[in-house]
């Protein structure tokens, strides 16, 4: 079922985790911040809208990275209902696709409901201070990737994020399939 995040909660905390990441370690939230923003991303292997902008997640990642923001993954989908998204095929996708950052595993789901999580993909825009600055679409892609050329709504905000500190007022939320809560179906 199709889900859309709220709107951006200008200046909201991240609030700190320590999860394992499919390469073995256990990573806390300062660990995977970056001097300049950090981009929190719940996202999934199983879920269309994820998988059709993968590469541009991939994409923006790299390049927001390269510009010191840190960024990290997390799925904290219900694996025993949705096998796909188990810890050993996150380590595998993460391996296959050479995840240039950490994939986090949320198995009690307490990190996405501590951040209010509503679909994947959905994005998480911190400053260096990790307050709030976005929380926004990748871009205008849906179930589909949209053309190669459409605007890079993630990207350009997290790149103002960390040349300024402040993100975009006007955000479109994402849309992605909802969080698939344990105790749910």
């Amino acid at each position: 079922m199709a889900a859309t995040p709220p709107v951006c909660d200008f200046g909201w905390k991240a609030v700190d985790f320590t999860l394992p990441a499919t390469d073995g370690r256990r990573l806390s939230l300062a660990e995977v911040a970056g001097p300049r923003g950090t981009l929190i991303m719940f996202i999934c292997n199983h879920c269309p809208y994820v998988i059709a902008v993968r590469d541009r997640i991939l994409r923006d990642a790299r390049e927001l990275m390269a510009m010191g923001v840190g960024v990290a993954a997390i799925s904290a989908n219900d694996a025993a209902a949705y096998p796909a998204d188990s810890f050993d095929n996150m380590r595998k996708l993460a391996e296959e696709q050479a995840f240039p950052f950490p994939y986090l595993h949320d198995a009690d789901q307490s990190v996405a409901r501590a951040y209010d999580a509503a679909c994947t993909p959905d994005f998480f825009g911190f400053n260096s201070d990790l307050e709030l600055q976005y929380r926004g679409r990748l871009d205008a892609s849906r179930r589909e990737a949209g053309p190669p050329d459409l605007r890079r709504d993630l990207f350009e905000a997290m790149k103002q994020i960390a040349e300024t500190g402040q993100g975009p007022r006007d955000q479109i939320p994402s849309m992605g399939c909802s969080i698939k809560w344990k105790g749910a179906a």
